[in-house]
């Protein structure tokens, strides 16, 4: 079945694709090998194979869509040639300005010109700007090379054909979209259909991969832990700061030397020394370059997330190291397989059982009255946040309040403070920030709400009702085994949302299906050297404008965010790879108060 799922795939992103979607939708594929199938064989073929499911494929832009995100290159008239260089004019005579325009003006008219400038790659809106620029230029030069001097003279005089002007033109129009020359070198370095093979480093070990799948509070990221804890050096990937935070912690109390890396701190174990063999950072910040004996990566359901997906897959494929150690949903299993077929390496699955009971209540909170000690209330909208905090604070009760938006030592401060038996705060306010592997002491979880605002693949906001694997995350936070809960509760604020949440959480979790992609640093720069005078945001732009992604494995992530910190900070002069990296970090436009932290910690930097 993985030699009949790796051929499909391999063909689809062929040349033959369209043909061979044909052939998979025949009675032949359908009558004689679907039936063999079994309904797991059959989950995962790719989407086009299976019955009745029509495959989303990434939608190229047409030649005048593409076209169109190409700035034309200013190109300067000459002033003057050197002195003993006006050979044209010595042999034909000055230039009649004025004829010369006419002439342009019946070139430009002509269809036959049209006609052969559309062959060269010029549609109606290059075909127009090249001549505008031409035209320009042949009115205010004050020189010209002598062969066009001549040529231009000779019509104007009636003595050559205004179709002759041509390849002179088309020189001129290359010069001002330089991609006309380029384009096939531009779309090789934009084919992603194998992202194994950008990481040749990782390439040449022979890595060994575990996956450790289980639900939260199973014990699986511990495992992957002690590894991590007892290697001669190592790397752990989370997907917040405040993850990464409490492992250098725990690292660095253990006695292993231990460097946080963020996106917006570094802090050493040994300030005075150098950096230490062991290193916690979050995902986007991992290194591809450095070899490790032993990396971690957590929370690996989140290589599905629309905006930053991309980190995860770089990790799986690029990391180098001896051994690495996968944590997450059992629902990633089957693709990470698919994606270690094209490194070479086999996956050893360890899977684990939750180590505590939790029980859904059938009664909602209705009342902030019906608030106890140890319970989490979460909601999904900062106001909220602080709305539910002042009415638990007049019932008398003492709160913790957590979200994404909190500097991470404020988060594990509070995080300590609502652990903590003898404090006085023992209600806990937060966002599904703690649904992402936070060490915490919580009874009961409580949901607000069930619907949670989204990204969609165009960027934009959105509410959704909370997937089964998000409902999971957040709810088995309750009841962690070693704290003074070892039995969790999970209920709801409103009475009417209870069945809803009893639903989703009955629910199987939906095998994944694609790995996010973002074009490399690499990639980029190779992109510049063909397009110099773009923009790191217009570079982007156009390579996932003409990329090719194997859709039935990989997707490519939402840019808008990274064009818009790239266009935020395209005044400030720094290296192309630097410019990447800043806008690498996990900001939304949406928040103008850290867009425009980002711009002065980035001016900073200059």
């Amino acid at each position: 079945m993985r030699i009949l799922q790796r051929t499909v795939r391999g063909l689809i992103t062929g040349p033959t694709t369209n043909a061979f979607r044909r052939q998979i939708s025949s009675s032949t594929f359908v009558q004689q090998i679907l039936p063999r199938c079994t309904p797991l064989q059959k989950s995962r073929l790719p989407l086009c194979a299976r019955p009745g499911v029509t495959i989303f494929t990434r939608r190229f832009k047409s030649g005048e869509d593409l076209n169109a995100l190409f700035a034309p290159v200013p190109i300067e008239p000459v002033e003057k040639g050197a002195e003993g260089d006006d050979v044209g004019e010595e042999f034909s005579g000055k230039l009649n300005r004025d004829g010369v325009l006419k002439v342009l003006n019946t070139f430009y008219r002509r269809p036959e010109i049209k006609r052969v400038a559309e062959e060269h790659g010029l549609d109606t809106r290059l075909f127009h700007q090249s001549f505008i620029s031409f035209r320009k230029y042949c009115a205010k030069s004050q020189y010209f090379p002598p062969d066009l001097h001549i040529l231009l003279s000779d019509i104007v005089a009636g003595a050559g054909h205004v179709d002759d002007v041509f390849p002179y033109f088309l020189k001129h129009a290359k010069q001002c979209f330089p991609h006309l020359d380029c384009m096939d070198d531009l779309r090789k370095i934009s084919d992603l259909r194998s992202p194994a093979n950008w990481y040749p480093e990782a390439r040449k070990m022979n890595r060994k991969v575990i996956f450790h799948a289980g639900p939260t509070n199973s014990g699986k990221t511990y495992e992957a832990m002690e590894h991590f804890l007892k290697a001669k050096s190592g790397v752990y990937c989370g997907p917040l700061k405040l993850l990464a935070s409490e492992v250098f912690h725990k690292a660095n109390s253990r006695g292993v030397a231990c460097d946080l890396i963020t996106g917006e701190e570094r802090r050493l174990s040994n300030p005075e020394g150098g950096g230490s063999a062991h290193v916690a950072c979050t995902v986007e910040m991992a290194s591809t370059d450095v070899r490790y004996e032993v990396g971690v990566i957590d929370e690996i359901q989140m290589i599905r997330d629309n905006v930053r997906g991309w980190a995860w897959t770089r990790t799986v494929l690029g990391m180098c190291v001896d051994e690495l150690h996968i944590c997450g949903e059992a629902s990633a299993i089957e693709l990470v397989k698919e994606m270690l077929l094209d490194t070479g390496e086999d996956l050893e699955v360890k899977t684990y059982k939750r180590l505590t009971t939790l029980t859904i209540q059938d009664q909602a909170l209705q009342s902030f009255d019906n608030i106890r000690n140890g319970d989490c209330v979460v909601a999904f909208n900062k106001n909220d946040i602080y709305a539910i905090s002042r009415n638990v604070e007049k019932r008398g009760f003492s709160c913790a309040v957590i979200y994404g938006g909190l500097p991470p030592g404020t988060k594990l401060a509070q995080a300590k403070n609502f652990n903590d038996p003898s404090h006085e705060i023992n209600v806990l306010v937060a966002t599904d920030a703690i649904g992402m592997g936070l060490n915490l002491s919580i009874k009961r979880i409580i949901f607000y709400s069930l619907m949670k605002p989204s990204v969609n693949e165009k960027g934009e906001k959105e509410l959704e009702l909370l997937s089964t694997s998000q409902a999971l995350q957040i709810a088995g936070r309750a009841g962690r085994f070693g704290t003074q809960y070892e039995s969790g509760e999970v209920t709801t604020f409103k009475p009417e949302d209870v069945s809803v949440l009893k639903d989703i959480l009955a629910k199987p979790v939906d095998p994944i299906e694609a790995a996010g992609l973002h074009p490399t640093a690499d990639q980029i720069e190779l992109f510049a050297y063909h397009l110099p005078n773009a923009t790191l945001s217009n570079l982007i732009e156009i390579f996932v404008s003409i990329c090719r992604v194997d859709d039935s494995l990989y997707f490519m992530c939402n840019i808008e965010d990274f064009k818009f910190l790239a266009d935020t900070i395209q005044h400030v002069p720094l290296a192309l790879k630097t410019r990447y990296t800043f806008c690498c970090a996990p900001i939304s436009r949406k928040q103008p108060f850290v867009c425009s932290m980002f711009l002065k910690v980035y001016s900073l930097a200059k």
